[in-house]
């Protein structure tokens, strides 16, 4: 059994790891509540958007005749022998089974669709995310090359990738968590349109966390292209959250004021859900074919832009959930310790009474 000296530096050691959780837990809870108004601030654009989109799709003529398909490449579905997965973790552990559940629900997919004799793209978002799949699947290979004309007046530049594996890991995102600033992701998403209307890839897909509140969250793998119907989200598969792990995030929120329920809509997105619904002919700058053209891409932007607010929202609820039990598992521990501490002393003290009544007895 240990000494006294020894269980009251672990005591100690303990006591100093509680602090630190404690104040993980207060940080986490900040960033929470702002990743939740960054998420809200952001829901009345894209709801906008939508509804201009779908305002458009009843005033042009984007319909083949003979098909009745709207004539747009990111609406038009091809059998899926080349997908593209973006996989949004964190960059930061202390978040109990946060990143290994978004892990799990990738793998899963990719194991399905190898069965079903599919290549498989990788875009892991965040440092975690990388960490995944960075040995396990090989990075892939790309060739720039060069060719001059008119005399070295004008060169052409061309990437090549030459494919070795069904399944790799095409592109990598380690910073674009670090800020989530549109204009990156602007960036992200243009490839990905790029590459989705030469036919490189025939579907896209994504792996995040979906947060509404702090006890309602699920692990999904929603289908961002083709786009089925504008404004829905069409989830492949979902991990809703177990009840022991919405009791951990209920006395968490509610130890550091946060809310647990949806948040109510607010007076700007009861305006956006009307924008652009009503039955009249709106005039367009430009013709409605045209825009609508040029809003697709933004439309797809913006479903990976809502994807990333929500896993950070969902990862720093994680955290708080996380480090919350950690510091009561700490206060357990301690007290644990201290009745083992006395125990001992008082076994001590005894043990030296009763050597003291014995030599007082034998003289």
């Amino acid at each position: 059994m240990a000494n006294v000296l020894d269980l009251r530096r672990r005591i100690r050691s303990v006591k100093n790891t509680r602090q630190i959780t404690k104040a993980m837990k207060m940080v986490s809870a900040a960033k929470l509540r702002r990743a939740q108004e960054r998420a809200l601030q952001a829901r009345p654009y894209a709801q906008m958007l939508t509804n201009v989109l779908e305002s458009m799709v009843r005033r042009t003529d984007l319909y083949n005749p003979e098909t009745g398909e709207i004539l747009h490449p990111l609406l038009m579905a091809r059998e899926e022998k080349s997908v593209l997965l973006l996989v949004v973790a964190g960059d930061k552990g202390f978040a109990g089974g946060f990143n290994s559940n978004i892990g799990k629900a990738a793998q899963k997919f990719i194991d399905a669709r190898a069965e079903r004799g599919q290549n498989v793209d990788l875009e892991p978002i965040g440092r975690k995310a990388i960490g995944f799949f960075k040995k396990k699947y090989p990075a892939a290979n790309y060739e720039k090359t060069e060719e001059h004309y008119d005399n070295d007046l004008s060169t052409h530049y061309e990437t090549i990738r030459h494919r070795a594996e069904k399944i790799e890991v095409a592109v990598e995102h380690p910073d674009l968590l670090l800020k989530a600033d549109f204009g990156a992701v602007t960036e992200i998403s243009k490839s990905i349109i790029a590459r989705y209307e030469r036919s490189e890839i025939d579907a896209v897909y994504v792996v995040y966390n979906e947060f509404k509140s702090v006890i309602q969250q699920r692990v999904v793998v929603e289908k961002l292209l083709p786009i089925s119907r504008l404004g829905d989200h069409e989830i492949a598969s979902a991990q809703e959250m177990t009840e022991e792990q919405r009791d951990a995030a209920v006395k968490a929120a509610q130890s550091e004021g946060i809310t647990v329920f949806e948040p109510d809509t607010t007076e700007v997105e009861r305006e956006a859900k009307k924008f652009g619904t009503a039955e009249v002919d709106y005039l367009f700058d430009q013709s409605p074919e045209e825009l609508f053209g040029h809003l697709m891409p933004r439309y797809v932007t913006t479903q990976i832009f809502h994807a990333l607010l929500e896993s950070v929202a969902a990862e720093h609820a994680a955290r708080m959930t996380a480090t919350d039990a950690a510091t009561k598992n700490a206060g357990d521990l301690i007290d644990s310790l201290s009745l083992t501490m006395n125990r001992v002393r008082q076994a001590a003290i005894t043990k030296e009474i009763i050597e003291i009544v014995s030599g007082a007895a034998a003289l």
